[in-house]
């Protein structure tokens, strides 16, 4: 036996424990044990991360309405960075899940090194931009004074400090496509426990930190996601489910691996950039209904999101078992473990707009006290529900296309859909006087037609979905 084949074969046991549920093989367990094995830590992870923006959002909340205004501007222009960068992770993650499924363990922890590798190559410059151009970036949304100081100091901060962020989301995802979804759980529960304590004291000078004001919620994320990436990397070093990062292995940027991850990545991280744009734009849509609007449309989606988790959860799963499935060449589990994901999804989905329609007054009133936020957020958070079900399934069909290796048509099915909802927002406004609630109708009109369109190309793919090509390198 060759070197290499015995690094394989122990990388092969390493899956089988980490996979595993009670110690049984991931081979032998049932297709919904499968989906939840994967989806329930990447639902926690998120569920984490969601709660840290609440809290965020809770405590920059008492500072007032244009805080909240400012922060969520900021936040949404890092969105657009985030999804920039997001070629990596997606193209990596893809990759890393189809060597896994065909057992290429050397290939999948090569691939996890480069993309790191690359994720500092490719942030580095763009937070350097993002830093100097923050002004005139803010400069489009037209904000008011104060909340324009604000929004301006918050993402000097988050631009400055993004490379930490692209290097912990993207060393998540490279394990999420091995099949760990719980390591990255472990270490954010870690950093958002650590977070809550440094936002406050950041915020309000508590525990002898110094009072920053709104921006401080900005450097107690970046800290506390530094200690996420240190422990991730750790993590890794150590070995997950087949991943192993060799610190004394080439670390040099290699470009025919890049090539290989970007081809697939980069029609992804354009669907993620023009629909962060897409939402970009609303939120300048918003803005010019007024602060009030802009801080109801900020704290309700901020909400909502809870409702976006399990969506996300089920289609991270449905990605990597695909592209397991593509690499082991058994598609026909790959088809049961996306239906299974959607249908899950779909349920926990509609569950949770149950709870966001009935509640939605009390939900806003425990961000603000504001009557007019109060007012707007809670009436858009009622017609937002009703679109949730449909939002589960085209997440999950369209994170099933990705471990395909299909990126191109999610990209042109999800951007169309959501700038055609951007430009019925924008009409509502114009021609009709609409408000908040009537800018979010057009969810309802255009969510279930993707959702119907991506479930419609699965289902064809997946019948003819062509054999993994080599990476390059190999």
């Amino acid at each position: 036996m060759s070197a290499d084949n015995a690094s394989e074969d122990e990388s092969v046991g390493v899956l089988s424990e980490g996979a595993s549920f009670d110690g049984a093989p991931a081979e032998q367990l049932s297709t919904n044990r499968r989906v939840f094995n994967l989806a329930w830590p990447v639902i926690g992870e998120n569920f984490l991360q969601t709660m840290l923006g609440i809290v965020d959002t809770f405590l920059v909340a008492r500072l007032g309405a244009a805080s909240i205004a400012g922060v969520g501007t900021s936040l949404q222009v890092m969105f657009f960075v985030i999804a920039a960068l997001s070629a990596l992770s997606v193209g990596s993650s893809v990759l890393v899940a189809q060597a896994v499924g065909a057992h290429k363990f050397q290939r999948a922890s090569d691939l996890a090194r480069q993309s790191i590798v690359w994720s500092v190559c490719f942030s580095v410059p763009l937070a350097l931009l993002g830093f100097f151009l923050a002004d005139p970036i803010l400069s489009v949304f037209g904000l008011e004074a104060d909340v324009a100081a604000i929004a301006s100091e918050y993402l000097k901060v988050t631009m400055g400090t993004v490379v930490v962020l692209v290097v912990l989301f993207i060393g998540g995802g490279v394990l999420r496509g091995a099949g760990d979804s719980r390591t990255p759980m472990q270490v954010t529960a870690l950093a958002n426990v650590i977070n809550i304590f440094l936002t406050y004291g950041l915020i309000f000078g508590a525990w002898g930190l110094p009072e920053l004001g709104a921006v401080g919620s900005a450097w107690a994320t970046f800290l506390s996601r530094l200690l996420a990436v240190v422990l991730l990397l750790w993590a890794m070093s150590r070995g997950r489910s087949g991943i192993t990062l060799n610190w004394r292995a080439d670390w040099f940027p290699r470009i025919p691996v890049a090539r290989s991850v970007l081809q697939i990545g980069i029609p992804a991280a354009l669907e993620q950039v023009l629909m962060s744009a897409a939402f970009t734009v609303l939120t300048i849509v918003v803005a010019s209904l007024g602060t009030a609007a802009l801080a109801a449309h900020r704290i309700a989606f901020n909400a909502l999101s809870l409702s976006f988790l399990p969506g996300f959860g089920f289609s991270i799963a449905a990605t990597a078992l695909v592209g397991q499935s593509v690499g082991a060449r058994r598609l026909d589990q790959g088809s049961e473990a996306a239906h299974t994901a959607a249908r899950w999804g779909a349920i926990w989905m509609g569950s949770m707009a149950v709870v966001f329609f009935l509640l939605a007054t009390p939900i806003m009133r425990a961000f603000t006290d504001e009557a007019e936020v109060i007012r707007q957020g809670a009436a858009s958070l009622r017609i937002l529900a009703f679109s949730q079900p449909f939002w589960a399934l085209l997440f999950v069909y369209a994170g099933s296309l990705r471990g395909l290796g299909n990126t191109s048509f999610p990209l042109r099915t999800n951007t169309v859909g959501i700038w055609s909802t951007v430009l019925l927002g924008w009409l509502t406004i114009a021609f009709w006087n609409g408000g908040l609630p009537e800018v979010w109708t057009a969810f309802i009109l255009t969510s279930p037609v993707m959702a119907f369109i991506l479930f419609r190309r699965f289902r064809q793919e997946i019948r003819n979905a062509p054999a993994p090509q080599p990476v390059a390198g190999d």
